[in-house]
């Protein structure tokens, strides 16, 4: 089982022990860290060693026996030091770019695979955030610390060592730092990771104001709210430097009290280190050297115990990352068929649907039709009938919550995920662009395509004209969402990257609403090409008066079928949206 996707049915406990297996199952490639931490730690213990020893302290003191071999092989000792260290942090920075790549790259994977109903229970700016912040705050975490940890940890060892050798029961004494030391920081944690978690979320909102107001900018210009938005924005930005300002005031608290807790340790030390200089136990030089260590001893131990708290702190961040890694699509898994040959026979056969958010409400009550190849059928009926969401079942976009949807007599999910959606298009009343070019656009989703398959796709789409006036034809940059182009010309676009598939089954959502007469004209020339199957759906109804067939919805049932001239004729519901148009 991956350590990335534990089963779903495991209930999973968000704790430090937890995540850091998991989080260091990503970072493999650290491996090599100890090779560059051994190379530092040899010379730069061996230098501790020979500054601090009580036995090289009286040769410093009395200049005339320091041996001038002693001092080269001390700045020997000191250079390899340094270069090492400047390799190991060299090597910490390249790692720290890995690992943020990784899990960015694994995350967004993950969202990319999620169903429909995830991204409308969460907003764009918590995702934002957690692809953005909570990722550079895991990766910076193992890479960076890890660094200063191991080196901590080493120099911790090896300096109580040397205290042992001078003066056990004055060693002993200095342990006591350790648990005090983690008892501040285990109380300090606790309030600074719920202050962090808040921290994320204020930063998620903010982002999330950000994005709507630019995002809507027209609609916010049109009615006037340029002001409440900045407001919006100002409030949240408060609210964040309000938390930061608690987490700074807390740290500033705790930083002090370490301080105090560090000078009574030595306090305590020197103290302690007088009476046995008094009673014969330890050696003056011996207590300079123990106070020397210990020093360094005190702040590699703060160094430690803040590292670990910095790991227990970051769960905040781990936690909603790999929650999101850990989330299961609610939808079933892709199926494997991939038939050389499709005909495109649609049949809905008693599917009732609910929306994932409302499941007590229906949208979808025992529809049953069938699509044929080479056939129009249209989809009519008044709003929240179910129109979109046939197209949306459609698509795989959802699953029924009873009945089925077949595709050539096979269940839709059966079908292989790429082969289904080159098989099965969609053009929607606002379609959506990418920044980009225009073949860029048009191919969008295919592996290879050739510019005479994109050309034919334009002609067929009746967007050869304008896009033959523009200066770099294909090359030409469309904007960000499309905005250097009209609404029709984003429409046409959307039709070419359709046809381009040569798709089976084409559904067309609203799709001819900001066409001119001459592309719609090109595109009901096009759409029974190759005998596909299409699934036109309309508000206006004078575009589905030529359909081969037409069904007609109300409250997520079909009410009425038929070509218009019988539904005319049956002076129903379809007759009464017709006639209420006409009036209009």
């Amino acid at each position: 089982m991956s350590l990335l996707h534990p089963h779903p049915s495991t209930p999973v406990t968000y704790s430090f022990w937890c995540y850091f297996p998991r989080f260091a199952s990503l970072c493999l490639s650290l491996i090599y860290i100890y090779i560059y931490i051994y190379i530092y730690i040899y010379p730069s213990s061996s230098v501790d060693f020979l500054l601090f020893s009580s036995s090289i302290l009286p040769m410093i003191l009395h200049a005339n026996s320091f041996p001038p071999a002693f001092l080269l092989i001390l700045l020997s000792f000191s250079s390899l030091s340094s270069l090492s260290a400047g390799f190991r942090g060299g090597f910490f920075t390249l790692v720290l770019s890995r690992i943020n790549l990784r899990i960015r790259r694994l995350l967004f994977s993950s969202l990319l695979h999620q169903d429909l109903s995830f991204f409308q229970e969460t907003k764009t700016g918590e995702l934002n955030s957690r692809l953005s912040s909570d990722t550079n705050l895991m990766s910076s975490w193992l890479s960076l610390n890890a660094n200063v940890f191991l080196r901590s940890l080493v120099k911790v060892v090896g300096l109580y060592g040397f205290m042992f050798s001078l003066s056990p029961r004055l060693a002993v004494l200095s342990l006591l730092e350790v648990p005090l030391s983690m008892a501040t920081e285990k109380i300090y944690n606790a309030r600074r990771q719920t202050v962090l978690q808040q921290i994320q979320d204020a930063v998620a909102k903010a982002g999330q104001v950000v994005r709507e107001a630019v995002g809507s900018l027209k609609t916010v210009r049109s009615f006037g709210a340029e002001e409440d938005e900045a407001q919006r924005y100002e409030e949240a930005l408060e609210h964040k430097r309000q938390l930061e300002w608690r987490r700074d005031w807390e740290r500033a608290a705790y930083l002090l009290l370490c301080r105090v807790l560090q000078l009574g340790m030595q306090v305590l030390m020197l103290n302690c280190g007088l009476r046995q200089i008094l009673s014969g136990e330890l050696s003056r030089g011996g207590l300079v050297s123990f106070l020397l260590y210990q020093g360094d001893v005190g702040s590699y131990v703060q160094t430690l115990v803040y590292i670990c708290g910095d790991m227990v702190s970051n769960v905040g961040a781990a936690e909603k990352v790999f929650r999101y890694l850990d989330r299961e699509p609610q939808m079933p898994r892709p199926g494997v068929l991939a038939p050389p040959s499709l005909r495109g026979l649609v049949e809905f056969q008693d599917v009732f649907f609910a929306y994932p958010m409302q499941p007590t409400k229906p949208v979808l009550k025992g529809v049953t039709f069938t699509l044929y190849p080479g056939k129009v059928t249209a989809l009519v009926g008044p709003n929240g009938a179910g129109k979109s969401s046939v197209a949306a079942l459609l698509q795989n976009l959802y699953q029924p919550t009873r009945g089925q949807l077949l595709l050539d007599g096979e269940p839709l999910p059966q079908y292989e995920h790429k082969y289904l959606h080159s098989q099965v298009s969609v053009v929607g009343q606002e379609p959506v662009l990418f920044s980009g070019s225009v073949r860029d656009n048009i191919a969008y989703g295919l592996e290879s395509c050739r510019d005479a398959e994109v050309m034919a796709a334009v002609r067929a789409a009746g967007a050869d004209g304008f896009i033959n006036n523009m200066e770099h034809g294909l090359d030409t940059a469309v904007g960000e969402k499309g905005s250097q182009l009209s609404a029709g010309q984003k429409q046409c676009l959307a039709i070419a990257r359709a046809l381009v598939r040569n798709p089976r089954v084409l559904i067309l959502d609203e799709a001819t609403s900001a066409l001119d007469t001459e592309c719609e004209q090109a595109l009901q020339e096009s759409m029974l090409q190759g005998h596909r199957t299409v699934l036109v759906i309309a508000h206006h109804l004078q575009t589905v008066q030529a359909a081969d067939h037409i069904l007609v919805l109300e409250q997520g049932k079909v009410v009425e079928q038929g070509t218009h001239t019988q539904l005319m004729a049956q002076r129903g519901l379809y007759h009464h949206l017709v006639q209420r148009q006409f009036e209009a």
